[in-house]
């Protein structure tokens, strides 16, 4: 992206904060600050090194401010960019100018959902759509369901293809002692579970879970002087195509092709460097269509590459190493996790589930229905 500059930024500090389903009465914003206290434990800073703040929630209308106030401190800089589950890659790319400028030294990106806790119709209310509203589609899933019936015609992509998405995310999850799942899933039983939205069934579709955590960033050249090891901003590039799914340009095509090219050209890397991938799993479909858009398969061919474990634990690409949102956890808007796992298997943090000699990721986030997307890719020591 122009202005950005390439690892000038770095993460450094990550965590979650409490996941599934929550004690009773924890707020949305408890959730925040449980993540943002934990992640400030991680690099060894504390509140009062904060000055700047980046959120965005569905159950908080003016989350930003609410959560300035639960906190108690008076940041410099805020951003609060509200693109559904994209954003924290967004703010990633905020938050890398702003520090960059000096406009804030410590950045703290943060999110917090109790959806599962409180029913998900509460948490996140529709907006009427005179285009598509009148059809009484199953919202969100129908959507998605609609850009996977386009891919299966357009491309001959099968429901089988689609089940190994889950399979491979269910693999994933059963490495990761904090994930939602902890039963083996088989295609056969993604296939027989209950249809949602055709051609999904409930296993085709993310969790619903509450949950929230924090990501801090700052200068690279604090960063070498914290706990942990820095990881990098080495990229970011953004893309908004539409708002409705009835607006998609081409519902097997999404903005990623552009964010990923974007965030490519600042990284100065390709999909072949590319170590680990982190992508926003709320339906397998979307793993395939961003595996193409990303360029780690050609457009079309995503149901053949995801076949025979390829993107499974014992495959050749790593793909949603923590379980996904499919698997690990998904509390309405997912992208702050991805970035929390790549900076952990940047670090080697991993355990069972770490990918060996791993110096590169991508993080990517989806918001909407297919509507927004953000690339995020980073690197450890080596890569700057």
């Amino acid at each position: 992206m122009d202005g950005l500059q390439r690892g000038s930024a770095a993460i450094v500090g990550v965590a979650e904060s409490d996941l599934g389903q929550v004690a009773d009465g924890m707020s949305p914003m408890d959730l925040c600050a449980q993540g943002i206290t934990r992640a400030l434990a991680d690099c060894g800073l504390t509140m009062k090194d904060v000055d700047g703040l980046f959120c965005a929630m569905t159950q908080q209308r003016m989350s930003i401010v609410s959560l300035i106030e639960y906190l108690g401190i008076a940041p410099k800089f805020i951003g609060s960019s509200m693109t559904g589950g994209s954003s924290f890659e967004f703010h990633v790319a905020q938050a890398m100018a702003a520090v960059s400028a000096g406009l804030c030294n410590v950045a703290v990106i943060a999110y917090g959902s109790t959806q599962r806790s409180v029913g998900r119709k509460q948490a996140s209310q529709r907006e009427v759509n005179p285009y598509e509203t009148p059809f009484k589609p199953f919202l969100p899933a129908s959507a998605y369901a609609l850009a996977a019936s386009r891919h299966m015609h357009q491309f001959g992509t099968t429901r089988e293809q689609l089940a190994a998405v889950a399979v491979a995310a269910r693999e994933w999850a059963l490495l990761n002692p904090v994930a939602w799942e902890k039963k083996p899933l088989t295609t056969a039983e993604v296939l027989s579970a209950r249809m949602v939205s055709y051609p999904f069934t409930v296993r085709d579709c993310c969790l619903i879970t509450d949950g929230g955590g924090a990501v801090i960033m700052t200068t690279a050249e604090r960063a070498r002087s914290l706990k942990k090891p820095p990881i990098y901003v080495l990229g970011c590039g953004q893309a908004i195509t539409h708002a409705n799914i009835s607006s998609m340009p081409d519902l097997t095509v999404t903005g990623a092709l552009q964010s990923g090219r974007t965030a490519y050209e600042m990284a100065r890397l390709g999909p072949k460097d590319i170590d680990v991938v982190e992508l926003y799993d709320a339906f397998t479909i979307n793993t395939i269509l961003f595996l193409e858009d990303l360029g780690f398969c050609s457009k079309g061919e995503g149901g053949r590459f995801v076949e025979d474990g390829r993107i499974a634990p014992k495959g050749s690409l790593p793909v949603n190493t923590n379980g996904g949102g499919l698997s690990y956890c998904h509390p309405g808007m997912y992208g702050l996790f991805l970035l929390i796992e790549a900076t952990r298997q940047l670090r080697h943090e991993c355990g069972a589930r770490q990918i060996a000699d791993c110096e590169t990721a991508i993080a990517h986030g989806n918001g909407g229905v297919l509507s927004s997307q953000s690339t995020v890719i980073l690197g450890g020591e080596a890569t700057v």
